[in-house]
């Protein structure tokens, strides 16, 4: 391979005011640069669009650096080693890394993480045993602790995050609520993931009413994607000592004005309830864990998981976009080539 060959790259054109569009993102041709001493040349297989990056595509103060416009977006990736300069991958190998937006990714070798086809597809490797995987198990087991009998709540609960969190809430003998957005989504989780009850936001006209009847003894752990008025219902229901993880706000992520709900800290402070925001990095040094018993449910049976694929590189803005619109059942996923045979 030669830098004369053309590589295919999505860069952040400019910073969205409210919800992204397809001119957020430029497509651009450069040529693939080969790689020297200790680097490999990574094809891109699968590509991850994930709600977090609308946050980095701002650049307001958060916990990581907001992207950068013009240059191109990293993401998650599960590509194949078509090139090696490096004695720790060969060709043929599948890595996962944060790698960028493009058809090829030119990396040091210590950059990325070979993965094992034959425990697992390789696109789990961006869901289940990847970071969303990963986000489900430390935010519930470590924040909201579960213990069996309890009520857990989820929303955005036919997510990625969400339907583990679910199943792994199941797992521990807790009672399993999720909050979805279509009867596709409510009856999956039933009939599917085994959750004990569910329901439609977008047709329950009463959401205080749908949660009493959901959760008769109330609420023991909420793990929460979405914010907003679904999470202003569930905090009327708190049990004394529930637990909050904060995963999270979705709901506001493409607000352009102040997002006002009621104020928490009186139902925080009658319920002795604990509420903490986190992301998955935060447990980077226990990922080896995580990984090993998410791989153990999931060979067991124990946990299921979805995705839906959207096929082409040139489809990589409608996939994120689609995100926002709710068009997705589990991780949302490109597949951008295949693996050579």
């Amino acid at each position: 391979m030669t830098e004369s060959m053309e590589n295919q790259q999505i860069l952040l054109a400019a910073r969205p005011n409210g919800m992204p569009t397809e001119e957020t993102f430029e497509f651009r041709e450069v040529p693939i640069a080969d790689p020297k001493a200790g680097e490999v040349l990574v094809r891109t297989l699968y590509l991850s669009v994930d709600p977090y990056m609308r946050g980095r595509m701002s650049d307001a103060k958060s916990y990581v650096e907001p992207f950068q416009v013009n240059e191109v977006i990293p993401g998650g990736i599960v590509g194949e080693v078509v090139q090696s300069e490096s004695d720790h991958l060969k060709v043929g190998d599948k890595v996962i890394g944060m790698l960028g937006w493009q058809k090829y990714n030119t990396v040091e070798a210590t950059t990325v993480r070979q993965v094992d086809e034959t425990i697992a597809p390789l696109s789990a490797y961006l869901s289940v045993l990847g970071m969303t995987g990963l986000t489900a198990y430390f935010g519930l087991l470590d924040i909201g602790q579960p213990k069996a009998g309890e009520t857990v709540v989820v929303s955005g609960a036919a997510g990625a995050v969400g339907m583990v969190v679910g199943q792994i809430a199941k797992i521990k003998g807790a009672r399993v609520v999720g909050i979805a957005g279509s009867e596709k989504k409510t009856t999956f989780l039933e009939q599917e993931l085994g959750f004990d009850a569910t329901i439609n936001y977008k047709t329950t006209d009463n959401m205080e009413q749908a949660l009493d009847e959901a959760c008769p003894n109330g609420v023991d752990v909420y793990f929460d994607n979405v914010g907003g008025p679904i999470s202003d219902a569930v905090m009327n229901r708190l049990n004394d000592f529930a637990r909050i993880p904060v995963c999270g706000a979705i709901s506001s992520y493409n607000k352009t004005d102040d997002d006002l709900g009621p104020r928490i800290q009186p139902k925080l402070i009658k319920s002795h309830a604990m509420i903490k925001g986190f992301v998955v990095q935060d447990y980077a040094d226990r990922f080896k864990e995580g990984t090993q018993d998410l791989g153990k449910w999931l060979s067991e049976g124990r946990i299921k998981y979805e995705e839906t694929i959207v096929e082409g590189f040139d489809n990589v803005p409608q996939a994120f976009l689609g995100l926002f619109k709710g068009e997705n059942l589990g991780k949302q996923l490109v597949k951008v080539s295949e693996p050579s045979e």
